[in-house]
């Protein structure tokens, strides 16, 4: 058994070969998903090396990092290896990654398109389980003032305080507004009340001389734009 163990032990490896040294000499460009995952986790189990424990998991979910990172703490307990810390390590390093798609697109600044939308607010909301109800605040340049969560678990419009969305938007200085919401079931098609709460809001800013947009729909790949398929 004990020359099995070792076997599995990547202090037995080639330094080249190993995720820190291999990282450290090569770049992080030259390791697997795995291997990268293998560095959070430090070690595997008795019967397997931190990288293939780390193969093993992203196998299961078919080797998609963003299916990886919606696995939950207790999910990733579930293998053989993984204690709490270290599905704890695993989550946290997942919403690293997602924060950082979210500035990247946040740093582009300008909305020039429902697609930069898109990229902007999917990582935010792409991937909930739970719907949640979001505005972006532009400048007379289309400019990202600040994007603002409304309201989460629904989306009707008794959940969306009209009054708060253009308080806010005096506040910041904005004179155009994107809505955006997500459909966990990804669906992609507007409802009634979707249409219904599009119409209340804009009806309510062109009062104040305020423009919406656009309102998009986000599922974890796809968008449905009210502006792109002329609902406004």
């Amino acid at each position: 058994m004990s020359q099995k163990i070792s076997s599995f032990s990547i202090k037995n490896w080639s330094l080249d070969d190993r995720p820190r040294e291999k990282l450290q000499y090569k770049g992080r460009e030259a390791l697997s998903d795995a291997e990268l995952v293998a560095i959070l986790i430090g070690s595997g189990n008795r019967d397997e090396s931190a990288v293939a424990l780390c193969q093993r998991i992203l196998a299961s979910v078919d080797n998609n990092l963003s299916a990886l990172g919606k696995l939950s703490i207790k999910q990733l307990t579930e293998f053989k290896g993984i204690g709490e810390a270290k599905a704890i390590t695993i989550t946290a390093a997942m919403e690293l990654g997602r924060r950082r798609r979210g500035e990247m697109a946040l740093e582009r600044n300008k909305i020039t398109s429902s697609l930069a939308v898109f990229e902007l607010m999917q990582p935010i909301i792409g991937e909930l389980q739970h719907e949640e109800f979001w505005i972006i605040y532009l400048n007379n340049s289309s400019k990202v003032i600040q994007k603002e969560q409304q309201s989460k678990g629904g989306i009707t419009g008794t959940l969306v305080d009209v009054r708060l969305v253009l308080k806010k938007a005096l506040e910041v200085g904005a004179t155009r507004l994107i809505l955006a919401h997500n459909h966990p079931s990804g669906a992609l098609n507007p409802s009634e009340a979707d249409k219904k709460l599009t119409d209340k809001l804009k009806t309510a800013a062109n009062s104040l001389d305020i423009k919406v947009l656009d309102h998009l729909i986000i599922t974890e790949k796809a968008y449905f734009s009210f502006a792109d398929k002329n609902l406004f």
